[in-house]
């Protein structure tokens, strides 16, 4: 080979090493996109198809959480059971109860006035003080009704002197016409006389009768039995029948509770009265949680109110320990009937949804399921159960939000719910609800009910 062609092949393998093994910039610069061009071509379909599982589960695990199991749990894996409180149904006796709000209204509340003017001359009362019908209240200067009740004594005593003079005259005059030694007009002019002498006496006697009248006003007592206000007025001012007065007394054994109650419970109302059954009525105070006293109704209004719908009934308390006062605002708990052995539950039990009204019955493999119910009134925290429990059944009264039909529970020991009475917070003494009072005292009733 001559050195020419060799020089050639050379010049070829040298250029074709080099572009191998050192490309250009350029050369290089277009390479590598084409690279990630084909590795991303290869990631994207995976990363579609990751995207597309997560999506799928994330569906599938709302749709699991949504959708409620309505079966037992056929073909499902159980879970762990759930802790509840139980309690075992039994019958009992639950009162029907209006809740309303009232004011203390006094059967008595008497101004205290004057009944003549006069100067006040003595204050006997102090104030607050309890008095009895008849006691000394006030003084009002008694001469000038003394002095007058003389004056017509006096004036009395002379028109009976001219009467009885008149009496003579005509009895004379009578005997004259008699034997016709006068003539009949005169006697009959002094029986006229005689009328007027008469008519003069009985003025007389009035004006006496009105001046004791006076003094015995000047001498003020109390009308009725009750506590005094504050003095308004004090002794050495003249007071007169026009002035404001001198003080209010009030009753307050026994006194009264006025409250409304919706227009739907007065058929109830009207039905016990008409019995002669007497209507118990309960005061609590503002806060609907201390009872203050205990009476009874004595009476209703007469028409329903008709922009609240409701009706007025007053209850008369004997209020002996004075913890009703004048205006004090009361809760009223008014008792129109009382069930008797009727199915009860604690009101804890009962639910709402779909179906209604239901609980969580306790089978005998601790497992619930879900019972709808009818329900009627609610007292304290008992209410009447109409329909769909028996005695002996055994409810969920705590824990029921996490619960669902079919699921297996257990019940922590000592909370068995056996005896036939309830446990858990279905417990608990009869007593007002401490919350805020109902504005027009709808009977306590829970839907569905009666």
């Amino acid at each position: 080979m001559d050195d020419r062609t060799r020089t050639a092949e050379n010049e070829i393998a040298e250029k074709f090493f080099l572009r191998d093994e050192k490309p250009s910039f350029r050369e290089e610069k277009i390479a590598r996109p084409d690279v990630r061009t084909k590795r991303g071509r290869r990631l994207g379909p995976i990363f579609l198809l990751g995207l597309a599982i997560l999506i799928g589960l994330g569906v599938y695990r709302i749709v699991a959480t949504v959708r409620a199991p309505k079966e037992s749990g056929r073909g499902q894996q159980q879970t762990a059971p759930q802790p509840v409180g139980a309690a075992t149904i039994a019958l009992g006796d639950i009162k029907v109860v209006v809740d309303a709000l009232g004011t203390v209204t006094p059967l008595a509340t008497v101004t205290v006035k004057t009944q003549v003017n006069g100067q006040l001359t003595e204050v006997a009362f102090k104030e607050g003080q309890t008095v009895k019908k008849g006691d000394f209240l006030a003084q009002i200067d008694p001469r000038p009704f003394q002095i007058a009740e003389t004056q017509f004594q006096g004036q009395l005593i002379h028109d009976q002197g001219l009467l009885d003079q008149a009496k003579m005259d005509h009895a004379r005059y009578e005997t004259l016409v008699k034997q016709n030694s006068i003539a009949r007009q005169q006697a009959e002019d002094q029986a006229y006389l005689v009328k007027q002498y008469e008519g003069s006496v009985k003025t007389d006697q009035a004006q006496i009768d009105t001046q004791r009248l006076n003094l015995i006003y000047a001498h003020i007592v109390s009308p009725i039995d009750g506590r005094v206000g504050l003095r308004l007025v004090d002794a050495g001012n003249y007071v007169q029948t026009t002035d404001a007065g001198i003080a209010v007394l009030t009753q307050l054994h026994p006194i009264s509770v006025i409250f409304t109650v919706p227009e739907d419970d007065l058929p109830d109302i009207m039905a016990q009265m008409r019995a002669g059954t007497p209507l118990e009525v309960t005061a609590y105070d503002r806060a609907n949680v201390t009872r203050l006293a205990v009476g009874k109704v004595i009476t209703l209004d007469n028409q329903i109110d008709t922009t609240t719908g409701t009706v007025k009934l007053r209850a008369e308390f004997q209020n002996q320990d004075d913890k009703l006062f004048p205006n004090q605002f009361v809760n009223a708990r008014l008792l129109i009937n009382t069930l008797h052995n009727v199915v009860t539950a604690p009101t804890a039990s009962i639910q709402r949804g779909a179906p209604g009204a239901f609980v969580y019955l306790i089978g005998a493999d601790d497992t619930v399921s879900v019972r709808t119910v009818e329900v009627g009134p609610t007292d304290g925290g008992m209410v009447a159960v109409t329909s769909g429990l028996a005695p002996g059944d055994r409810v969920v009264v705590d824990g029921a939000d996490r619960l669902r039909d079919g699921a297996q529970v257990f019940i922590p020991s000592g909370d068995n719910g056996a005896g036939g009475g309830h446990q858990g917070k279905a417990a608990g003494p009869e007593a007002p609800a401490s919350g805020e009072p109902s504005r027009r005292g709808n009977r306590q009733r829970q839907q569905g009910g009666q």
